[in-house]
């Protein structure tokens, strides 16, 4: 079957983003208020990401949101998205996601990265002692799928809860290593196309070429990030977008601040190489009225042939925010 917006599931990427002039608990709890919206609105999962030691993003204890959010929900899959692996220890990941399994059955998806997701100073202070290699996370992933999948009664080391709870496990990736690894081990492949879009189409054809089939799936099943900012009008859309645009433009410039209010004009705060550099991060992104965003996003699933849509939105307001969600869903039924 021909993939188009109406049969291609749709996701959400949070990074639970701190907003300047909230408090950290209402910036959490924003996060919630969307996924209950998402899941009202039909949306197939939300994805909570990994971060340290940044003051624009409250996403360090990802499992601990995920609970959160699975808490205040009945029906959407909630995923990391992703745990960063190298930062933990395969044997307390499959404790903290087997434990939510257990609580919350067939609604967790385990994404994972091989990105520290901070400074090389804060990766140190995660892994303390553990100096990572090449080698490091093919086997850390399988040891990890050794926790989640059968029960091993005789094994000496067991993730309790954990085992048997087959969590989905996906590989998120920005470069071709991850799509080679997933297809080697026949796992889902999630790109990072809504921030690093230079090797999407060749991670994609790599993944595809080469996988293998497993047992969580027989067939490649890909997915890509994009931005999206819907809004009543083009012009509406791209003010709104303007809050995501300096969040980016802070990360060039190596500043950790929280998420700001949108800005009439953004000659006034970046330079022509800061615009094309922002721009260049933002390659996929999709920004304005509806029928702006469905043609968009029309020819990035053709051209792309995705399985599944995951969209990440920086808007400051959270009423636009969650506006934004409500038409996009709307264009993708239509």
């Amino acid at each position: 079957m021909k993939k188009t917006l109406k049969n291609t599931p749709l996701s959400v990427l949070d990074l639970v983003p701190s907003l300047e002039g909230k408090t950290h608990k209402t910036s959490i709890n924003y996060t919630l208020e969307l996924a209950q919206h998402i899941e009202k609105l039909g949306y197939n999962r939300i994805w909570i990401s990994e971060h340290h030691n940044t003051e624009s993003l409250l996403s360090s204890a990802t499992p601990i949101i995920m609970s959160h959010i699975l808490q205040g929900t009945n029906t959407i899959r909630v995923g990391s998205g992703g745990i960063m692996l190298p930062n933990h220890t395969p044997l307390i990941v499959a404790e903290q996601i087997g434990t939510l399994a257990t609580l919350y059955p067939d609604r967790i998806d385990l994404g994972l990265g091989r990105a520290p997701g901070t400074d090389q100073i804060t990766a140190r202070a995660l892994r303390r002692d553990k100096i990572e290699t090449v080698n490091d996370f093919p086997r850390e992933v399988q040891e990890l799928q050794f926790y989640l999948d059968e029960r091993h009664p005789d094994a000496r080391v067991r993730a309790i809860p954990g085992e048997g709870t087959k969590v989905p496990i996906y590989l998120l990736g920005s470069s071709t290593f991850s799509a080679q690894l997933a297809a080697a081990l026949g796992l889902p492949y999630v790109f990072a196309s809504h921030f690093a879009p230079q090797y999407l189409f060749e991670a994609l054809e790599i993944y595809r070429d080469r996988f293998k089939v497993s047992k969580q799936i027989e067939k490649p099943y890909t997915m890509a990030g994009v931005n999206v900012v819907v809004a009543d009008t083009d012009e509406e859309a791209e003010y709104l977008a303007t809050s995501g645009y300096i969040f980016k433009l802070n990360i060039i410039r190596n500043v950790r601040e929280a998420l700001k209010p949108p800005v009439k004009n953004m000659m006034e705060i970046w330079s022509v190489t800061e615009e094309a550099h922002v721009k260049n991060m933002s390659k996929y992104s999709f920004i304005g009225s509806k029928e702006t965003v469905r043609k968009g996003l029309e020819k990035f699933v053709d051209d792309t042939d995705i399985d599944e849509l995951i969209v990440s939105s920086f808007v400051y307001d959270q009423d636009a925010k969650l506006r934004s969600y409500s038409l996009l869903s709307e264009l993708m039924k239509e």
